[in-house]
Order: structure tokens, then C-alpha cells, then sequence
């Protein structure tokens, strides 16, 4: 297929794809290299997994939203926590706020979108909970309605943005990657994700020796 797609192509064409893809991979190495570089986000998610700990230990849980690909992060995070990631444990308490289409369109209509996830923290949400909200932007009005929600709440409040993010000062601990870029931001929120997962999967379900 691949074959039949490029014989369709000029050379002029061809190029500027490879130059695309070879430009894409270049940003994505060199975000990736910086942030494994980053002795300041290794503390930050060191922090946030000891957050979740903490609420998790003492029977809170986990709440996860964002909007469109960071959206489809929070159930692919919340699912992490639920199944398992690095080996099999009991299950971890998480939910992403982004699959109850039902609730999300009601208030959207009733309310506003700014408030999809803040109504639902206040539902769900309780004291020594964790919300994490994901923003590459970091100014998503309703993902700053819900850090708002969940202080009032009493709820430890986190976020993935990019490094342009602005939430910092609406949470307790913020993770700001190294990438200004949409596509790379998101990339290094789910390397980030399944940095901090493994990390409470660790505290909270050691894996037995030998297996």
C-alpha cells in the first residue's frame, strides 16, 4: 500500500513528507531529552504520585478530565489506575470525568461547558480526594472551574499542562513539560502519566519478589 501511495507522489511531495515526519520526530526526541533532563519534573511527579498515595491509602480516589486528546488521556490514565500497568495488583480507585456523555451534554446545556467537570467534582468529589486536570494550554476554562470546584471541596488538586501553562496557581502541584507544541505536550502528559501511575502502583501494590 505504501508502495501504490508513494508512486502516486511527486519527488517534491515525497520530500516534504519525509521532511515532515523526520521534523516531528526531531521535536518529539528533543522534548523528550529535555524532560528526561528535568531534575525539577522528577520531584514534581515524585510529589504527585505521593499525593495519590496518600488519598488512595486513606480511601479516597482519583478524579481525571481534559479536553479533546487530553480528554481521551484522562480515561487512558483513569484505566491505567484501574487495571494495571507495569504488573498485575489489586485495582486502584480513578475515574475519568470525560465518559458520562449523558452528564457532560446536560450541563453543557443547562449550564455551561466551563462547568462539565466542575459540577461533576462537586458531585463526586470529597475531601482527600486527587483531581488531576490535563491542559496543554493551561488556561481550559472548565478545567480551572473544576481546580476551583475541588479546593472548595478540600480536594488535593494537580495538572499536566505544557510549558507555557498558566494553572499553577490554581493547584497544589503542577507539572509544566517541556513543550510548547500540542502533539508533544500530550506526548510527554502520558509518559508523565505512566511515570506517576507506576509510582503509586509500587507504594501501594509492591510487586512480589520473583515475579
Amino acid at each position: 500500500m505504501l508502495d501504490r501511495v508513494a508512486g502516486d507522489m511527486t519527488a517534491e511531495e515525497m520530500a516534504a513528507d519525509r521532511g515532515f515526519m523526520t521534523d516531528y520526530l526531531r521535536q518529539s526526541a528533543d522534548a523528550m531529552a529535555a524532560f528526561a533532563r528535568d531534575e525539577d519534573a522528577q520531584k514534581i511527579m515524585l510529589l504527585m504520585a505521593e499525593k495519590i498515595v496518600t488519598s488512595l491509602r486513606n480511601g479516597g480516589r482519583l478524579l481525571v478530565a481534559g479536553n479533546g486528546g487530553s480528554a481521551a488521556d484522562a480515561q487512558h490514565i483513569a484505566g491505567e489506575f484501574t487495571g494495571r500497568l507495569m504488573y498485575d495488583r489489586r485495582p486502584l480507585s480513578a475515574i475519568a470525568l470525560t465518559t458520562d456523555t449523558s452528564a457532560m451534554t446536560a450541563i453543557a446545556n443547562d449550564y455551561s461547558f466551563a462547568d462539565i467537570y466542575s459540577r461533576q467534582v462537586m458531585a463526586l468529589g470529597r475531601e482527600g480526594d486527587v483531581f488531576l486536570g490535563i491542559s496543554t494550554s493551561g488556561r481550559s476554562a472548565n478545567i480551572l472551574r473544576a481546580f476551583e470546584a475541588a479546593r472548595e471541596a478540600g480536594m488535593v488538586t494537580a495538572a499536566f499542562t505544557g510549558h507555557a501553562g498558566v494553572q499553577g496557581a490554581h493547584c497544589d502541584v503542577t507539572l509544566a513539560v517541556p513543550a510548547t507544541w500540542t502533539p508533544v505536550i500530550q506526548q510527554l502528559h502520558i509518559t508523565a502519566a505512566h511515570i506517576v501511575c507506576g509510582l503509586v502502583e509500587r507504594a501501594l501494590c509492591p510487586r512480589p519478589v520473583g515475579a
